[in-house]
């Protein structure tokens, strides 16, 4: 099925392209919601116009696009999560928790910038990339660590086995004369 695109589809096209899509992709996806029109030639001009129109905001735009993929770009977050032994989360991290978590720190997002190719469902780190527009994009690193964090504990359990490699030296220092220690 060829169809006129009426906006940017990640992976797909962008404004004003035309598309050769399974047919259920278009009749159940993006026809109903609007992303998409039969190739007319007056769809043809409409679009044609409307692409104008988008690509004079897009410029304006990515000045904004760009300071924000600076922010972006590099930057590494933590998520919490409720997690069983084996790792697998209890539910999943989308987008929207993603940019929740940049806005507390204070880089306001759209959830439609953050791409994941399918949501996160264990702890591990994960590179996402964030598509502001097709020229401005930038990566960001989610480290996903279970809730109440086993992060601290290794280094409380690496602490007390210090203190015990001097007690297995003690046995060397026994050797000494018992006169030594009386004096």
């Amino acid at each position: 099925m060829k169809l006129l695109l009426k906006k940017n589809v990640y992976k797909l096209g962008q404004i004003g392209d035309v598309v050769e899509v399974k047919d259920g992709y278009g009749r159940n996806y993006l026809l109903p919601h609007r992303l998409a029109v039969e190739p007319t030639e007056a769809n043809l001009q409409a679009i044609e116009v409307e692409k104008q129109k988008y690509l004079e905001e897009l410029a304006k735009m990515k000045e904004e696009f760009e300071a924000k993929a600076k922010l972006v770009d590099g930057k590494e977050i933590i998520i919490e999560a409720k997690a069983n032994d084996e790792g697998h989360l209890y539910g999943s991290i989308g987008p929207a928790q993603i940019v929740d978590l940049l806005g507390q720190e204070g880089i306001m997002l759209d959830v439609e910038f953050v791409k994941l190719d399918q949501p996160i469902r264990t702890l591990d780190k994960y590179t996402v990339n964030v598509v502001f527009c097709p020229e401005v994009e930038a990566k960001l690193s989610v480290w996903v660590v279970p809730e109440g964090g086993p992060v601290e504990e290794p280094v409380a359990e690496e602490a007390p086995e210090a203190e015990e490699a001097p007690v297995d030296d003690a046995p060397v220092a026994e050797d000494a004369p018992a006169d030594a220690d009386a004096e």
